[in-house]
């Protein structure tokens, strides 16, 4: 397409130029906060962070709801990206396109419906009660299940998307192949499917987690203060606080995080197809 690779860079440097000016500088400032003090560059607010408590427990429960959403997305995903792919070309349109709905509608307004299902005189308590397996309603909201059950519902078609495109890409006849040959459902799964759409589920996985550690708008309403996560900590810390050297350090765990899931699920993925 162009003549020279000069040409090209040329043509990119602009982009590249505000890029850098827009985001890389800020962020690089914003992390920097966290390494350099008066006296000089240390890990000591990494130290102090991590010799906090409450601290360790955020990042323990940032960490664990992240890692189950994305476990359980994957369960789910697989399932509903199976079916999906196996519906005729007219119905396979429409089941996208009910997966893909949710994406359009605002998460605060995804998030606030959970308000309506989950809380005291929600959808959830009066059938309990109705159907007598409680006496009085419980507690679901400000909870970490009520997080846990916010971020699957946003984060879910991410991962289905993802797994579609992937089995889409599948030879069609491997699993009848298999079947043929004698393979039950789960060495299907296992030794044909998984490994043939690893690439998906990394990106899929990836997209999941990461979104998981960082999404602010459904921990705040299902959690609350009861359930801090890093990313309200985050906010906590610059907001109230004012303590921008935390901030900068969960920032930096933040994004620490995001890039280690990345590339452990890409090991998996590569361990799994050695094997």
């Amino acid at each position: 397409m162009f003549q020279n690779r000069t040409e090209a860079l040329a043509l990119a440097l602009p982009a590249a130029i505000f890029a850098a000016a827009v985001f890389l500088v800020p962020v690089f400032m914003l992390l920097s906060e966290g390494f350099h003090t008066p006296q000089g560059w240390t890990l000591g607010a990494y130290v102090d962070f991590f010799s906090e408590p409450l601290n360790q427990t955020v990042f323990l429960r940032t960490l664990k709801l992240g890692a189950i959403v994305t476990l359980v997305s994957a369960v789910i995903g697989y399932v509903a990206a199976f079916v999906i792919v196996s519906l005729p070309p007219g119905s396979k349109g429409h089941a996208v396109n009910l997966v893909v709905l949710p994406l359009m509608i605002s998460p605060v307004a995804r998030t606030y419906a959970w308000i309506v299902i989950l809380g005291r005189t929600g959808i959830v308590n009066q059938a309990l009660m109705s159907i007598g397996l409680s006496d009085a309603p419980i507690r679901i909201l400000f909870s970490e299940t009520a997080v846990f059950i916010g971020l699957l519902q946003l984060f879910l078609p991410l991962m289905i998307i993802s797994l579609i495109s992937a089995l889409e890409n599948m030879p069609k006849d491997t699993i009848a192949a298999a079947r043929v040959l004698g393979a039950n459902w789960f060495q299907v799964f296992w030794k044909v499917i998984l490994p043939l759409t690893k690439e998906g589920l990394v990106v899929g996985g990836t997209l999941v987690f990461t979104g998981s550690l960082t999404a602010y708008i459904t921990p705040a309403i299902l959690g609350g203060s009861k359930v801090l996560m890093l990313e309200t900590l985050l906010y906590q810390q610059v907001t109230v606080s004012n303590n921008f050297v935390s901030a900068s350090v969960i920032a930096f765990i933040l994004i620490i995080m995001s890039f280690a899931a990345n590339i452990l699920l890409k090991r998996l993925a590569t361990a799994r197809n050695k094997k």
